[in-house]
């Protein structure tokens, strides 16, 4: 076939992905290798051709995950010259309901059969054409500017230009310096004339702050704008952005003093933990469960129930696929299910600051391999704020785990996020290169990513802190040690992982918080390789924490965001 190919018309290169010798082919063409392995191949092979993966990413559901991991390898090797993602869209047809909800359908909803199922819905577009955050991960990571930091104290950065013909000069620059998200230096920059494939210094004009806000971080950042519209953009679309943070000496924040706070009062039955301060906070715990049953500021409540360790994600077609098989894994190891037993609670009261310690078991029933000692310790401070750390040793020879972290519910009114971290999109530690540290602020249905077969979605990645507001901005604001993950949706993941359309999501009448310390990557496990090792979370020994407090009405703001 190929010799007549060749005598067919001999202008065009030859690949053929079946061929795993490629020694006739033109190109060394294999179908998701993992990075590692690309590097191997290339070094085994030893043939001097193109390597060009004709794919590399399935787009299916939430993902790909580990696009950086492929792009530094090929910007490394000189044989190798890129990937094809499978594919540009999600092949669903839209589909009503008998009662007018419309919906997008796959294999297997009109009734026939064999199908794949929603195997087909493997796009970075949704089928209406609108972007995944797939596809916004994907334009970042292969943009044709890349910025690293030279001398960040004088403002020095190189630019590389990758287009293949073009300069940098219909590029506009535009900068800033922002501290705690919000920019306080700013300016323009004619557009530079780097070369194709070539290097240049860029000197930011900006001072280094000179009186910089106790805690605050600081953050250079740079983006390439279109400076002229084209065919496919108008004037002004970002190309790609840089952000570096910048070496200030930042003086330690000073926690707020307590002033005339009394002491918490506590009290205790065969049930409950009753915690109330000065300020208008009351406190139950519930004994039994080992969870806060109720947390109220002036009469408000803040939260339903919780925080409690969780551990289990609704799983991402990347977690079901065939080249991961992880939701396969937890299941068999009973992720799915796990149960917290109480050995014991004690709570005690000093110098007005109250403790509580729960030892607790999780496993699952019918998994005698499955366990995980969890120990809660509670440190509440006067105003009825309070850290929560917790520590766990899982038994030997468990898989990597979903995710590590605490689940909690707060009333629907509390429908508004602030944060500061990784925004303003969804991303996970695979899939994080397109968003960038800021102050963002999202409706809870605005942090739900719509994908046709509902699955894990809608992390916000690195968070420093984030409040749940309602209308008179009173809530709960929740601070990592340093780092937490959080998501907020109006169903529990167990619900997620049951439903086979978003359509058949019942609202709660709560929002369920999810407060992880760390959560699985997501790779490309649906048709390729799963989850890069260095993005799992091993089954060890673990310890993390996190800071509570209750905000007042009117007390939140963007400045007081910060001093809690």
């Amino acid at each position: 076939m190929i010799e007549w190919t060749r005598s067919r018309d001999n202008s065009r290169p030859i690949h053929y992905e079946r061929d795993e010798t490629y020694q006739k082919v033109d190109l060394i063409s294999p179908m998701y290798p993992n990075p590692a392995y690309c590097e191997e191949m290339i070094k085994k092979l030893n043939l001097n051709k193109p390597f060009i993966m004709c794919e590399y990413a399935h787009a299916m559901g939430n993902g790909p995950g580990g696009l950086s991991d492929y792009w530094d390898t090929f910007y490394n090797n000189k044989y190798m010259q890129g990937a094809f993602v499978w594919e540009w869209c999600d092949h669903g047809i839209r589909t009503c309901t008998e009662d007018g909800v419309e919906y997008y359908a796959y294999g297997g909803d009109f009734g026939e059969y064999p199908h794949d199922g929603n195997f087909i819905a493997d796009g970075l577009v949704f089928p209406d054409k609108s972007p995944s955050p797939g596809l916004t991960e994907l334009k970042q990571v292969i943009a044709p500017v890349r910025v690293q930091a030279e001398n960040l104290a004088k403002g020095k950065v190189s630019v590389h230009n990758y287009y293949d013909f073009l300069t940098l000069s219909h590029l506009n620059i535009v900068w800033s310096v922002s501290e705690n998200g919000k920019p306080v230096q700013s300016g323009t920059l004619a557009p530079m004339t780097v070369k194709a494939h070539q290097t240049e210094t860029l000197t930011i004009p900006f001072t280094m702050p000179r009186n910089p806000k106790p805690g605050a971080e600081y953050f250079l950042n740079i983006s390439f704008l279109l400076g002229v519209d084209t065919q496919w953009a108008r004037c002004g679309h970002e190309i790609t952005f840089a952000q570096f943070p910048l070496p200030v000496k930042v003086p330690k924040a000073v926690p707020a003093v307590l002033s005339g706070m009394n002491g918490l009062e506590l009290e205790e039955d065969a049930e409950n933990i009753y915690l109330s301060a000065s300020n208008g906070v009351l406190l139950e715990f519930n004994k039994n469960a080992g969870v806060i049953a109720s947390l109220e500021r002036d009469g408000l409540q803040l939260m339903e129930r919780g925080p409690r360790f969780n551990l289990y994600r609704a799983p991402t077609d990347n977690d079901r696929g065939f080249g991961a098989k992880f939701e396969q894994q937890w299941k068999e190891w009973g992720y799915h299910f796990m149960q917290s037993r109480i050995d014991n609670v004690t709570s005690s009261l000093k110098n007005g600051k109250a403790v509580i310690k729960v030892v607790s078991k999780v496993s699952s029933p019918g998994h005698r391999n499955t366990g995980i000692d969890v120990n809660y310790l509670y440190q509440f401070e006067k105003d009825g704020s309070f850290r929560l750390e917790i520590e766990g040793v899982p038994m030997e020879g468990m898989p990597h785990f979903p995710r590590l972290g605490v689940q909690m519910m707060i009333p629907e009114c509390l429908d508004t996020a602030e944060w500061f971290g990784l925004g303003p999109g969804e991303a996970y530690s695979d899939t994080r290169m397109a968003q960038r540290v800021g102050l963002f602020k999202a409706g809870v249905d605005q942090l739900y990513t719509r994908y046709l077969r509902p699955q894990e979605n809608g992390n916000r990645h690195q968070v420093r802190r984030v409040a749940f507001y309602d209308l008179h901005m009173a809530g709960l604001l929740i601070a990592g040690d340093p780092l937490i993950d959080f998501s907020a949706h109006r169903f529990t993941p167990e619900d997620i992982a049951e439903a086979k359309h978003p359509h058949e999501l019942k609202e709660r009448e709560n929002i369920i918080v999810n407060l992880d310390w760390k959560q699985c990557g997501i790779g490309s496990g649906s048709c390729g390789p799963g989850t890069d090792e260095k993005y799992r979370i091993p089954a060890e020994k673990f310890k993390f924490a996190m800071r509570f407090r209750t905000i007042a009405p009117g007390e939140l703001n963007d400045e007081s965001f910060f001093r809690f």
